[in-house]
């Protein structure tokens, strides 16, 4: 299959891989790229050296296309542009900032940017700075997330409506089913995040994928509204959180209670009590840890048998 984003990223199939948190570096990268995706480091945990290392491995993992993810509040984020320069990375999703101090600087270094938004507004503003696509993101998606709570299908056909570069799906889509709606709904590609922290190459601790595949219905709530959403695995840290804006906590006191490296004690250390586990709704359909390139291959073929339904109705 080819279309605007197998074209922008010179890849096999229109399928990334999010750049999660602590979740997604080099071998998680090159694994889904490999598969014929597009993988991503994900630069939002690392320290600029660290993601230097976990640039180069990558690049001697796989020949394929790969990306970095870049939160643009990231405090160092000067350092990792600079490090995406010198190393020569070709693809870079930006998100959770104001995509036009930084894309004109990309993208006149010849890197394609593709911003991840969770609104109309936001899409625009991406469209106006010069990104190649965007990634609509619903509710759903695990991690940090939009305050206006759009869910992926609502959200979708408005940012389709609105803009006219191409557009990414994201949140809730772990599946060749979920893929065929998002393209039915406008989407040129899908990115796909919780189903990729359960697999095997994901960096997370293994304690974090097992509670992934044990999570339910109803066991993932957007949490932290007062500072930056994100959505959570219920566990003791979320409930704290509860209770203290139960009670009118204040931006102050949530930022004192999150403290730091509570996502790291979570995901990569494997504290499922204590630490804040990051994971999008659609868990609850997920029941195994596998490999990212039988993920990437099983989510393909559903695609292609769902459409071939579809069109037999």
């Amino acid at each position: 299959m080819q279309n605007r984003i197998t074209r922008l990223f010179g890849i096999s199939y229109p399928i990334n891989q999010a750049g999660m948190i602590w979740c997604s570096g080099w071998e998680l990268a090159s694994a889904v790229s490999n598969a014929g995706a597009l993988g991503v480091i994900g630069g939002g945990s690392m320290y600029p050296d660290i993601l230097r290392d976990h640039i180069r491995k990558c690049k001697a993992a796989t020949k394929n296309p790969f990306a970095v993810n870049v939160p643009l509040i990231y405090p160092d984020i000067d350092k990792h542009i600079q490090i995406i320069l010198d190393e020569g990375v070709k693809i870079v999703f930006t998100s959770a900032g104001n995509p036009k101090i930084w894309t004109g600087i990309l993208k006149d270094k010849g890197i394609k940017v593709v911003h991840v938004v969770a609104s109309v507004k936001f899409a625009k503003k991406s469209e106006e700075a010069g990104a190649d696509a965007i990634v609509a993101e619903g509710f759903e998606a695990g991690g940090h997330n939009g305050r206006e709570e759009t869910t992926t299908m609502v959200l979708l056909p408005l940012v389709c409506n609105a803009v006219m570069i191409p557009v990414i799906a994201a949140g809730g889509i772990a599946s060749g089913r979920a893929m065929t709606a998002a393209f039915a709904l406008g989407a040129e590609g899908v990115q796909v995040g919780t189903r990729f922290a359960a697999s095997i190459e994901a960096s997370g601790n293994d304690a974090f994928k097992k509670k992934i595949i044990e999570t339910g219905e109803g066991d993932t709530k957007l949490s932290l509204k007062k500072l930056v959403p994100v959505r959570l695995i219920k566990n003791k840290f979320y409930e704290q959180v509860q209770q203290a804006e139960d009670k009118g906590a204040t931006p102050e006191e949530l930022q004192q209670l999150l403290g730091k490296g509570r996502s790291k004690k979570g995901m990569f250390e494997g504290d499922l009590e204590n630490g804040e586990l990051e994971i999008g709704q659609v868990a609850a359909q997920i029941r195994d840890i596998k490999p990212a390139a039988e993920i990437v291959k099983d989510i393909w073929l559903e695609f292609l048998d769902t459409k071939k339904r579809i069109t037999e109705l």
